[in-house]
């Protein structure tokens, strides 16, 4: 037999498998030849391991689990800081507007025109910015055909001149909130007579 027959026999895939078989074989057989003492030792052992695991693994998903609840109801208890932020500013105008009315000492035409401008001035900057930045809108239902889900009837009147319910007035302005109404504008209604 030459060498190289020699070598391709040693590298044999089959005879490494074999090889590897026996020694798992061996390995065995030396584990079932321990005593049952050892044998339970072992086993308790990897016992003890899989248990501490498994405490360990149950207490980082309870904290995981107390972290996002606090998370979460933080979230939720300064959820509309944003909104408040851009209102303070606001407010402030107010504030300013009810000094100089009270530190006039005495109000002319001019001034009154002047004040009311201004608190007009500052409700329309209010209205503007919670529309367009957080998407409220106020609606007008005057002359509106009238819409239980828009409307809250606070009173009606007859009227011979239509044929079906309409808003005469507003009372109370209505809000959407993007395209959700969260307040039906109060109002009164004309009714027809029949």
């Amino acid at each position: 037999m030459s060498e190289q027959e020699t070598q391709t026999e040693q590298l044999d895939p089959e005879a490494v498998k074999a090889d590897t078989e026996t020694e798992t074989a061996q390995a065995n057989t030396a584990a079932k030849e321990a005593s049952p003492e050892v044998q339970i030792a072992e086993m308790e052992t990897r016992l003890a391991e899989t248990r501490d695991q498994l405490l360990r693994k149950a207490a980082e998903f309870e904290n995981f689990r107390k972290r996002m609840n606090q998370e979460k109801a933080g979230a939720i208890e300064y959820a509309n800081q944003s909104l408040l932020l851009d209102i303070i500013p606001i407010i402030d105008d107010f504030e300013r507007a009810i000094q100089a009315g009270e530190n006039s000492p005495q109000t002319s035409s001019a001034d009154y025109t002047s004040f009311l401008e201004g608190v007009k001035m500052i409700e329309k900057r209010l209205s503007s910015q919670l529309e367009t930045k957080w998407g409220l809108k106020r609606y007008n239902s005057a002359g509106e055909p009238f819409d239980p889900n828009l409307h809250e009837a606070v009173t009606m009147e007859k009227s011979p001149d239509i044929s079906e319910a309409v808003v005469q007035e507003d009372l109370i302005k209505g809000y959407y909130l993007k395209d959700r109404v969260i307040r039906a504008a109060k109002v009164k209604v004309l009714m027809p007579e029949t």
